[in-house]
């Protein structure tokens, strides 16, 4: 029977605090993401997302990075492919019980575990190999930070369109796919 009581407080205390994890809605040209955060297990990894959010700097950004069956990616560069000036780098939060599933968003970065900026990926599909599995730089994965709970039709579409290179990038669509903005819901 007490296991049991504990059993329920846990439950009780999660989903409080998923409760608690703010929801963002990224107006995009194609349609609306709307996305959990998820405070609760990537703290540094959301308030880093907010700052830029609550600051507007998403704001006309473009979804520069676009592989169909794998990812979307924005949150650095504006249309004309000039790069967004960003806030500092920051601690990779990535965990193995995180992983990168389909529609969940995690933060970009370079080889350098630790340089996370303002750039993240939607996850088109299940991308078991962006996972966290070691404490090395190979193993260590991209930070899972939150979920697409409405809108996946919307990353659908955005993965479909036609890409090429564009000012010496790889994978850009074609016809830009517009972050109009990206706001806490209310």
């Amino acid at each position: 029977m007490r296991a049991l009581a504990i059993t329920a407080i846990l439950a009780f205390s999660t989903a409080t605090l998923a409760q608690d994890n703010p929801v963002v809605v990224m107006d995009t040209s194609k349609g609306m993401i709307k996305i959990e955060l998820w405070a609760d297990k990537a703290p540094i990894s959301v308030e880093n997302f907010l700052r830029y959010t609550d600051n507007e700097l998403y704001d006309g950004l473009i979804f520069h990075r676009v592989i169909s069956g794998f990812m979307i990616q924005g949150g650095g560069f504006k249309p004309d492919m000039s790069q967004l000036s960003s806030y500092a780098q920051i601690k990779n939060e990535a965990r193995a019980d995180t992983p990168n599933m389909r529609g969940t968003i995690a933060m970009a970065r370079t080889n350098v575990v630790d340089s996370a900026t303002s750039q993240f990926f939607i996850n088109h599909v299940d991308n078991g190999n962006l996972n966290h599995t070691d404490e090395t730089p190979r193993g260590f994965g991209y930070a899972v930070f939150g979920t697409v709970i409405e809108g996946m039709a919307v990353v659908d579409e955005i993965a479909r369109v036609a890409t090429g290179n564009v000012s010496g990038y790889a994978n850009v669509p074609l016809e830009p796919v517009i972050i109009n903005s990206v706001r806490r819901e209310e």
